[in-house]
């Protein structure tokens, strides 16, 4: 869905699931949850069109305590906004550092330091006023974001990690520890900026995304009949575009001058040079090579090919994976639990073991810190989002959190045949002609034919006859029967081409002669194409497409990764299916299928093997990919149906870069269940020694930070 059927809103402040959290139970009363998406590395909120307006939608968010603004006066205002405003969450942190550092210094000149480190017995607030009051002034600079979400919190009777926080600091300032309750603030006030630093490590790698094209670019001018340089916000579709050797190219078009090598590697992750000739696409984001070229534009600077990659990846954050809806679930129970049981070791001790009830109480405060889930719930999202950066970098995008986790879990791979297993670019090489008709007459009518189909086998009996100087018209009344062949009228003369099937369905065939030539054409792996009148077969095109260099070296990784079955799904004839799967190295194979026949096969496959993937080239066979588990474009750069309708899109047709995806897969769940391992581990510890008096509440919370930060850290490896 475009960006201009959203409300677009900036949440500030918006670095962690738990605010996503907080924003949907602010407005799920007036917005379904389905209706909304969260970007957070842009920490952006996309709301589909609502009977809701954008002052009412903000007012709501800003009672949850987060500020919003509409994303157009972020854009225009907020980004210009004064220093102030920029770092504020790095300002009050970091006073309440120096508050802290200040107070302490103080309170070791006048009581040694050993007292002010150990703090004061329990209730007796010994420490001198002065270091009391910069603490207090150290727990209000470090609780700055954090009250007022705690008190949205109690509103909405709801157990966060703020109002866990809270409790504890206010706890500790009623039992005189203000030494720790000041650390305390400080040390989740800097966990925070933690994490606003990962998401921003993250953000950086889209940031390069969007660095891949030039600002401006040089358009040519009719009036002064020369190339001057414009943004590209302002380039409309086919507009002249002078690009120098060396130079990014800055939007979509089509080669009208010039021939080049274009560096599509920041785009597709291809490490070769393409060579580019008159009339082939490029991209923006690309680099021009060895020459100046000259294109016409066909896409605007927001709609190119790096802008529909960009806009995927932020929309794919609001796809959870099934690892981030467990830790959601799991902290929503965990919480409120975890208050209960504070409250429990607070009171019932002291009542049964008649001990110190502020002993007890301070042991409660340290489980609350120490139970703050902010470890646990930034584990996730934080993985997931560097890993959508790092496969787009690698020229792979993947639509969303909720499809990283399959291809770790796949067991069979369909393919089709065209474009994926082979190289796309088939060619003709034998042409059947009967004796009332000549080659050329034969290529003349389905080059006329097949001149309105986008397909890799129209292209090349249309090429054929370029290259050839044949002369062909263009077919009146065309009508396209999806997989099976094409029929029209050619200079008043109904015609038909298509498969050998379609051929039989007209009751039509060739003489003997050319029937056993055609026949040992198929068993050769060549494709057949059958043209004909309504009256007799006039002869066939046979083409032949090689398959590609490093399929047998990708299709034999896979199985070293646990793919049990490769199969190819293919309405070519059997022949050819069965040379090119031999060639390729795959298990099975199923010839001559029309569309719904590969989506009964798709349903077959997933009900056998549970975890199924289809790769194909998006459009033609999109119902296919859309019955497996996952589906997969191929060769996607350009491609915005293929983008659109894809849960994974490929952008180059690189088949290596799917053993690279499971394995970016695996590794992505293998640092998830590390970072939710550890920080319930870290917990589980810390409760522990809590509950033996062994843990104090600077301890606690230094333990949860420096498990955020690991788990932070952790997740960042995606990136690499």
């Amino acid at each position: 869905m475009s960006d201009n059927q959203y409300l677009r809103f900036k949440i500030y402040g918006l670095d962690c699931v738990e605010e996503v959290n907080i924003i949907k139970k602010a407005l799920n009363k007036k917005i379904p949850e389905d209706n909304m998406e969260f970007d957070l590395l842009n920490g952006k909120l996309s709301i589909k069109d609502q009977d809701i307006s954008q002052k009412e939608i903000i007012s709501l968010i800003k009672k949850s305590g987060l500020n919003a603004s509409s994303w157009d006066d972020y854009i225009t205002k907020d980004q210009n906004s004064n220093f102030l405003n920029k770092y504020a969450k790095l300002i009050t942190t970091s006073i309440s550092g120096l508050l802290i550092i200040l107070a302490y210094i103080y309170h070791g000149i006048d009581h040694g330091f050993t007292h002010a480190f150990i703090g004061d017995e329990a209730g007796s607030q010994t420490s001198p006023l002065v270091s009391q009051v910069s603490y207090i002034l150290a727990i209000f600079f470090g609780s700055w974001f954090v009250f007022p979400k705690a008190f949205s919190a109690i509103k909405r009777f709801d157990a966060d990690m703020n109002l866990l926080m809270v409790i504890a600091i206010l706890g500790a300032i009623i039992i005189g520890q203000f030494f720790e309750a000041a650390v305390v603030s400080f040390l989740f006030a800097f966990s925070l900026l933690l994490e606003s630093w990962s998401v921003g490590n993250a953000r950086s790698a889209i940031t390069k995304l969007m660095n891949l094209t030039p600002d401006t670019a040089l358009v040519y001018c009719c009036h002064d009949k020369q190339f001057e340089e414009k943004p590209i916000a302002e380039i409309n579709v086919g507009k002249r575009v002078l690009i120098k050797p060396g130079q990014k190219i800055a939007l979509d078009g089509v080669i009208i001058k010039g021939n080049s090598f274009i560096n599509q590697a920041p785009i597709t992750g291809e490490s070769i040079p393409v060579e580019k000739n008159i009339n082939d696409e490029v991209f923006a984001g690309s680099i021009n090579g060895n020459a100046t070229i000259e294109i016409k534009t066909t896409k605007t600077a927001d709609n190119s090919s790096v802008a529909k990659i960009i806009q995927a990846v932020e929309h794919a954050q609001s796809k959870r994976s099934e690892s981030e809806k467990w830790v959601d679930k799991f902290a929503r129970v965990y919480t409120p639990t975890m208050i209960i049981f504070a409250l429990i070791v607070a009171i019932i001790p002291p009542l049964l073991l008649a001990d110190s009830w502020l002993k007890w109480i301070y042991q409660a405060l340290v489980i609350l810190v120490i139970a703050c889930p902010c470890a646990l719930v930034i584990s996730t999202p934080i993985s997931i989002v560097s890993s959508l950066a790092r496969a787009a970098r690698n020229g792979i995008l993947i639509k969303g959190g909720s499809f990283i986790e399959i291809p770790a879990k796949l067991k069979a791979i369909a393919f089709d045949k065209t474009g994926t297993l082979t190289q796309g670019k088939p060619s003709v090489t034998n042409i059947l002609a009967t004796n009332n008709f000549s080659e050329h007459q034969l290529i003349a009518i389905a080059a006329s034919l097949e001149n309105s189909v986008d397909h890799p086998i129209a292209k090349a009996i249309i090429d054929h006859a370029n290259n050839n100087s044949i002369n062909f018209a263009n077919a009146a009344n065309t009508n396209v029967i999806s997989g099976k062949g094409i029929s029209g009228e050619v200079n008043n003369s109904q015609f038909w081409l298509g498969s050998h099937a379609f051929a039989h369905e007209k009751n039509l065939c060739l003489d003997e002669a050319l029937h056993q030539q055609a026949s040992q054409l198929g068993n050769d792996g060549y494709t057949l194409i059958f043209v004909g009148d309504n009256h007799k077969m006039l002869g066939a095109i046979a083409i032949q497409d090689t398959i590609k260099t490093n399929i047998r070296d990708s299709l034999a990784q896979l199985k070293e990764l646990g793919i049990s079955q490769t199969i190819m799904l293919t309405g070519d004839n059997t022949g050819t299916a069965k040379t090119i799967s031999k060639q390729a190295g795959i298990d099975t194979f199923y010839a001559e299928f029309l569309p719904e026949d590969k989506v009964s096969k798709v349903e077959e496959i997933v009900n056998k093997y549970k975890s199924v993937a289809m790769i194909g080239d998006g459009i033609n066979d999109a119902p296919a990919l859309a019955r497996s588990n996952l589906g997969i474009a191929m060769g996607a750069i350009g491609n915005d149906i293929a983008i659109e309708t894809a849960d994974i899109a490929l952008m180059s047709d690189d088949i290596a870069k799917l053993p690279w995806l499971i394995k970016h897969s695996r590794r992505t769940l293998k640092i998830i269940k590390q970072n939710i391992t550890f920080a319930i581990a870290i917990k589980a510890i810390f409760i522990s020694l809590a509950m033996v008096d062994l843990a104090t509440l600077w301890m606690a919370i230094a333990a949860d930070m420096g498990a955020t930060f690991i788990v932070i850290i952790n997740s960042l490896r995606l990136l690499k």
